[in-house]
Parts: C-alpha cells; structure tokens; sequence
C-alpha cells in the first residue's frame, strides 16, 4: 500500500518526495512579474464585478463562484511564473561512488530471504545487476569490503570471514582511500552489527563536515525468530584470593517457548559451574548468576557458554570469554569498637584464618586504652584510632562497631569521610546503642557519607528497646555477591529463610537516592543492610547489632558456616571495590586480535591526592613472551590520569605492569591483563540495528535503504552536493496535479450552477 501511494504522489506531483526535500523553490515568470500581477489583478476585479452584476441571485451563490473563479485565475497566474526546483546534481562519469559491503562473520546469518545476508549482498550488488548498471552510468565505482577495516576488491567479491564489525573504522578508511577524489557519495550494505569501541559520531561527523552523504543498506532481521544470545557477562575485574565469584550472564531469548538449556563455566578449560536454565515463559532477557569456586591467584580465562536449542538460527553467539584476575593480599580491615561485645569477638574468630584479610583490631577498654589485635608492630596503634590520613589510608577497609561520635575529633570524622571520598576505601557502619544516630552521628561529616540518612536521637540508648528483625534478602540482594549463602540461589535463599531473628536499636532514617538495599526485616521492610558509591569508595550500613546470633543457631549443623559466609563474602566484596594508588583500566578489557587495547592509570599520592607530574610506564607482556616497555602520558581528562595504548596482535592473554614515579615516590599497580580473542566477537548484536543505520544516513544527508528496496538508489544519489556538481531546474508549473486542480474547480463551479438552477 505504501509504495501505491508513492506511486500515486509521483504521477500527481511529477516528482517523487526526495527529489522536493532535495530543491529549493525558484520561479522563472515568462511574461514581466508586473505584467502577470495586473492581469490577475484585472481578473479578480472582472469577476467580482460580474459576480456583483448577478441579479436575483442569493449572495452566497455569488460568493462561492467568485471564489471558485477566482482561485482558477490564481492558479494560472502561478503557473506564468513558472514555479521551478533548483538541484545540485552529479556530473555523469566525474564522480567516484563508494559501495562498502560487509564482509564480518555475521553477514553468514542466513535470514535473508532464506538465504545468507552475505549471499544477498552479492546478489544485489554482482555486476551484471541493474543498480549497478545504472550506478556505473552516472558514476566511477569503488567497491570495499569491510569488518574491522576497509580494503578495495574488484566487484562484490566477500568470504563473510571478518571476525569484528567496526563501521567507524571501515567509513574512516574510505574516506582516507580517496581522499583526492571527487567522490559523491558512500552505499554502506550492512546489517548494523557494529561491536567495536571506536566512536561512530565521530567518524559519521567528519563524513558530514565534508559534505558526503552516507546512503546505508540494511540486510537481516531486526529480531532473529529462534535464537539465544550471550548478550553481556558481568564480571569483576578483580577478586581476592579465597573468594568465591559471582558471574552473572546477561542472555537474550527468542522463539524459546518449551525449551530448556545449560549455562556451563570454564576456568581454563575447567568446568567449574554448571546451571540449568529453563526458558518457558521467560521474557527476551534472563539474568542467570553463575558461582565460581574460589581459585589461585593469578589471571584466568573464563568461558561461559549456554548449550544451543535444536532450530536454534545461530549457535556463534552462545560464548563469551573474560578475564579475571585473583590477587593474594593480605588485605588490612581496621575494625573499631568502643565496648567490649560479642560482635567483636565473633567477627574476630570468623577472620582468624583467613590467609588474605587481615582484620586489625582496635577495642576500647577503657577512657584512653585499647586492645590492639593483629597489629603490624609494637607501635601501630599505639595512641588508638589514627588521627593522620596516611596512617589511616593504609587500611583498604574501616569498620566501625559501637562507637560514639564524640569518640573522634572532628578531624578524624573529616578524615573517615576522605577515607571513602578521597582514599576510595570501604566504610561498614554496625548497628549499637551508640552507633549511628543514636551515637550522634547526625550532622557531622560523615553524616553524607552513608547511604541512610541520620536523626538526631534524643533518647537514652540504654532505655532503648531492641526491635526483632527477621532479615531477607531484597530482589538485588538475592543477586548480590555477599550474600551467596549455598551454592545455588534457591539453595541460598532456603537459608536466608532458616536464619534466627536478630535485633537492632537504631531506627535509620531514609535511603538516599543511588543507594541499594540489599537486606530488609520480612515484617515491614525496614532496611537492613544498604550500601551506595560515595565519591571513589563505597559505605554501607548494616543496622543489626548481634548478627553473631546467626552462628549459635542451635537448629543449623555444627559445620554450618552462613555467618563466617555472610561476613567473608561482605568484607571481600568491599575490598574488591578499593582502588591502588596506582590503578589501571584496560579498555577493553576484550578484545579482537588487532584491535588498539587503551591503559587508563589513575595515580595518587601517599594521601591520596592526584599527582599530575608522575613518571607512568607500563611494561606489557604479549601472550607469545613478548615484552613491551608503555609510555603513559597525562591526559587532560582528569588530574592524576593517564593513558597509553597498544595494538593487541596476537589471540590470548596480554599483561600488563604499571609503575609510576613521582620525585622519590615509587608506586607499582598490581598486575592485569586484557584478553585478545574473536570467538564470536562479530555474532554480538547480529540482529539487523535499522535505528543506528537510519541514523547515520539522516545526519549525513544521505538515505536508509532495505537490500529488497533500492529503485530509487541511482536517481537519489545523482542528487548529491558532493563531488563535482552541476545546477539543474526542473519545472513544476506542468504537474499533472495543476491540470487536475483546475478542472476539479471549473467541474464544482458548472456543477454548482446546475444544481442551484443557474446554468
């Protein structure tokens, strides 16, 4: 029906609708534009005349005719001067047009017509095709095929073995290959899947500063029939040595109605984890969280895989590889309590033998002494809580147990709120009769750092009752990494629900928006454990003040460890957020053999202020052995940032060791690694992205275009600004549909005379 009505338009208006929104409106009268207005000045005044001289005629009778003569005259009037579209048009054989043609590994699909998109492309754009020979009329051709780059062939000769689609890169090696030549415009046949990290804006916005329009086919399905895809994985850069690791895969389902797969995780080359998924029922996304068991340190290659469904169009997109690295720690936690409690001594037991958290006791036993545990030496701690920033930025954690505010001087509250804003570091806030507001901490500055607000309290914490909590996990906490109980979720939610009742004394205020509950009392969903970003840390409250109750459950079996569980995986889980004083991104952390790997460091100094004049050098070692020496320089972007890049050129693991030196001050990043690897990097994202092809032709001026509709191809980019032009003026005053006006016009006006007995 569509294109009848366009069909329809064309005939009446004499061109199609591009061909108007391409030409400005120009007249070209062929009598004196002065002339031509005293005769139509001339007839209008004739008719109203006559219309005036009808006797015995009713006045609305006389009105309607006027007008209806009237417009006639107007019409012809309009038609003397001649109304034109002025066009830029190519000169025939004087301008190069680029044809791209996608050569990736997702152009094999075959949900085109049955066919492969690739054998679609080849079809439609074979030489002996007529778009081509209408093409090669008007224009010198240029065929490339591309994936990650472009490169000129002969004709539209592919293999669709291209293992990445960067449509960036490919338009910006276009542009380059004929850079001196006239070139009118640019065909991109492809399905869209562009999986890279270049930046398309860019690239689409240097096509439109040079006036070339960008004309894009799009070839498949916006949406596969039958498929599943392993659209994202969720992994931690980095975990603790000891620590078990939630993975979370991201999987797209389509057409999976009565079906059922697995979810299968490698460790290299190591299943480690195994989930049945059912699909009935299931909407377009499933989040599955996968447990891996806790491995050695170092970096190791992680393959999840879902097995394919019988029928399924495309098994390719079913795996992604990632990489995470294990360090070993030991990793210092300082935890201050101002009273003696069994909080203290339960927390102190669950970490005793734990060989990579070192949890450093500070206990006040009286006004001005403390129990010091697990210090480093006679002197740490010596005067109690640390009242410099360098001393306390060592800790990569702080937990603060039943302490009041008053305990600290109002430096040291500054300093625990540039502890998490400033150093980065972990902040848990427990629950106590003299924590939280109830200990006065409203107000002051570390007020905002926590992810609840703070009332004042004006009651005695001693008279205050103990309300019973009987804790569940939230939607996120039951997907959360600290709170993974038993190695299956339904197995980890049973023993949140077999937990004992716990109790708090602090009634907290509001959840500050950002922030996330993870825990919340079954009654009345009161919030329990809460935790949010605060500048490069993290705080997190935990209102409960004898959660040691979990581990004397009398009904749990003596090996029951969910207390020693709860508190490993939180405290792990807070230190896994803690930034080096050298910290090093790679971005991406995934990539495809040949594509340019960017290091991000951040550097700080022993206070953790951005030092801006570091020395930064990375020395990257290639999966075959290689070593490579990194210059990083400073980059405007942000103090203490700083950034080089490498191309990874082999399939594998690339590390990488950053060290930067400022004056005397020598600091080293932990090592990591980015993974290079094509295993079905070009089937992610494979549907047909119509939006993002419509895009690019619309800011560019060009056209979207599907591969079973491009008649109007040739006649729309012969209209082209670019290249070597020439004016042209096509006339509109002999459109079929200003004949048609003007004996609708002269018909209402005889058939109004009829009908009113005037004629």
């Amino acid at each position: 029906m569509p294109s009848v009505v366009q069909s329809l338009a064309t005939f009446l208006f004499k061109y199609p609708s591009r061909v108007f929104a391409r030409g400005d409106l120009t007249w070209a009268p062929v009598l004196p534009v002065a002339l031509i207005a005293l005769a139509l000045a001339a007839a209008l005044v004739l008719v109203v005349m006559r219309a005036a001289a009808l006797k015995n005629v009713r006045r609305r009778d006389r009105v309607v005719l006027a007008v209806l003569r009237a417009l006639v005259f107007i019409i012809v009037a309009m038609a003397l001067c001649r109304p034109s579209l002025a066009l830029t048009a190519a000169v025939p054989q004087r301008n190069v047009l680029a044809i791209m043609l996608d050569n990736s590994r997702s152009m094999n699909i075959r949900d085109a017509d049955s066919s492969t998109r690739l054998a679609a492309v080849t079809r439609t754009f074979a030489d002996s095709t007529a778009l081509i020979r209408r093409l090669s009329d008007r224009f010198t051709l240029r065929f490339f095929s591309f994936s990650g780059d472009a490169a000129p062939i002969h004709g539209a000769v592919l293999d669709g073995t291209g293992t990445r689609t960067d449509l960036a890169a490919a338009i910006g090696a276009v542009r380059d290959n004929l850079a001196d030549l006239p070139v009118a415009g640019i065909v991109m046949a492809t399905d869209g899947a562009d999986n890279a990290t270049t930046d398309i804006d860019a690239a689409v916005a240097a096509l439109r500063t040079s006036g070339i329009p960008l004309y894009t086919v799009g070839v498949g399905s916006a949406q596969f029939r039958r498929d599943l895809s392993l659209d994202r994985l969720d992994v931690p850069a980095t975990t603790l040595k000891g620590s078990g690791t939630l993975v979370t895969a991201t999987i797209g389902v389509r057409g999976m109605n009565h079906d059922s797969t697995t979810v299968v995780v490698e460790a290299d080359g190591h299943i480690v984890d195994r989930e049945p998924l059912p699909l009935a029922g299931k909407g377009e996304v499933v989040n599955v969280p996968l447990r891996l068991p806790p491995l050695d340190v170092g970096n190791h290659v992680l393959l999840v895989s879902v097995l394919p469904v019988r029928g399924e169009l495309i098994p390719d997109n079913n795996q992604r590889r990632a990489l995470l690295r294990v360090r070993p720690g030991f990793e210092r936690v300082l935890y201050l309590e101002g009273e003696p409690r069994f909080e203290f001594s339960f927390l102190r037991r669950a970490f005793a033998d734990d060989s990579a958290v070192r949890l450093v006791g500070l206990l006040r036993s009286a006004k001005g002494k403390f129990l010091r545990i697990n210090v480093q030496d006679s002197l740490d701690l010596l005067g109690g809580f640390p009242t410099r920033r360098s001393e306390l930025f060592r800790y990569r954690a702080l937990i603060l147990g039943d302490v009041e505010a008053t305990f600290f001087t109002g430096d040291q509250l500054r300093m625990i709120a540039d502890f998490v804003d400033r150093r980065g570091g972990a902040l848990i806030a427990l629950g106590g009769r003299s924590a939280l507001g109830d200990g006065g901490y409203a107000g002051t500055a570390l007020a905002d750092v926590l992810p609840v607000t703070l009332e004042k309290s004006g009651r005695a914490s001693h008279d205050t009752a103990a309300v019973p909590l009987k804790v569940t996990p939230t939607a996120e906490g039951l997907l959360h990494p600290a709170l993974q109980l038993a190695g299956t979720a339904a197995g980890s939610a049973a023993r949140w629900d077999s937990l004992p009742v716990v109790t708090t004394v602090n009634a907290l205020g509001d959840v500050r928006p950002g922030a996330t509950v993870l825990l919340e009392n079954r009654a009345d969903h009161r919030p329990v454990l809460i935790t949010q970003r605060y500048g490069r840390g993290i705080a997190t409250v935990f209102g409960v003040q004898d959660s040691w109750l979990w581990k004397m459950d009398p009904r749990a079996p003596l090996d029951d460890r969910s207390y020693e569980n709860f508190w490993h995986q939180l405290v792990r889980w807070n230190l896994d957020q803690v930034p080096e004083r050298v910290d090093v991104t790679a971005e991406p952390a995934r990539a495809v053999p040949g594509d340019a790997i960017v290091l991000h460091a951040h550097v700080v100094d022993s206070e953790y202020v951005d030092v801006d004049n570091a020395a930064v050098t990375a020395t990257v070692t290639s999966p075959s052995g290689k070593e490579t020496d990194l210059p990083l320089d400073w980059t405007l972007r942000e103090d203490g940032s700083y950034a080089g890049r490498f191309v990874a050129d082999e399939p594998g693991t690339w590390r990488y060791q950053v060290i930067a030196i400022a004056g005397g001050d020598t600091s080293r990043a932990s090592a990591s690694a980015a993974l290079a690897d094509a295993t079905g990097a070009d089937m992610d994202h494979a549907e047909l992205r119509q939006g993002l092809l419509e895009r690019l032709a619309s800011v560019t001026q060009g056209k979207y275009y599907g591969i079973d509709d491009l008649s109007h191809l040739p006649d729309d980019v012969q209209l082209t600004h670019s290249g070597i032009t020439a004016h042209e003026s096509r006339d509109l005053w002999d459109m079929p549909i200003v004949l048609l006006v003007l004996l609708i016009l002269l018909g209402i006006d005889w058939a109004w005379r009829r009908w009113r007995g005037l004629a």
